[in-house]
């Protein structure tokens, strides 16, 4: 589970504009379509094609928790393509980003200011540069520090800096001990 990761696509999944299909048969029905056979499908989920067809055809409708949660996982992954593409592009040509966090923030600065970390609840909008360099990662595959280092160096220019009317000789954020991480767009 990523936090960063899982809290991106949360916030895009909010753009979707028809929820996605919460039982277990309409999920599959869904895969099969959009894979194009129920092979794919048992390959991907880790069951018997004779599984998948039985979900299909409704002759299972309650699946076990942990295949329960790869179903969901994977339909939500795959859910309105075109509008979760348009609200990344939005976000990161136009609107922003929106970081919302409880974590524990403090910054590398010359000798004789206050840059003990202390726990900050943050809620910050980062400009669409930003957002586009957050997204841009996590689709190349970027791990969880990857993202927390550009979301440090967008609270450091953002709410640390005030885009370069204040702390001007500052060098580093530290963003450790989250708490609490949700985006918005």
């Amino acid at each position: 589970m990523s936090l960063f990761g899982d809290g991106l696509d949360a916030a895009v999944q909010k753009a979707f504009t028809r929820p996605a299909p919460k039982n277990a048969g309409p999920q599959m029905r869904y895969l099969v379509k959009q894979l194009g056979g129920t092979k794919a499908v048992a390959q991907m989920l880790r069951v018997s094609q004779r599984t998948v067809e039985r979900y299909v055809k409704d002759q299972i409708k309650k699946p076990r928790p942990d295949l329960a949660a790869r179903l969901e996982r994977e339909v939500k992954k795959r859910w309105q393509p075109q509008i979760r593409a348009k609200a990344k592009a939005k976000a990161a040509t136009t609107g922003g980003i929106v970081i919302d966090t409880r974590a524990r923030m403090g910054y590398t600065a010359p000798i004789g200011s206050t840059d003990q970390d202390r726990i900050r609840h943050l809620t910050v909008a980062l400009p669409p540069h930003y957002a586009a360099r957050l997204f841009d990662a996590q689709q190349a595959g970027a791990d969880d520090r990857e993202l927390k280092e550009i979301a440090a160096e967008a609270l450091k220019e953002v709410y640390f800096q005030d885009g370069g009317r204040r702390a001007g000789s500052l060098e580093e954020v530290r963003f450790t001990d989250i708490e609490h991480l949700e985006f918005d767009l």
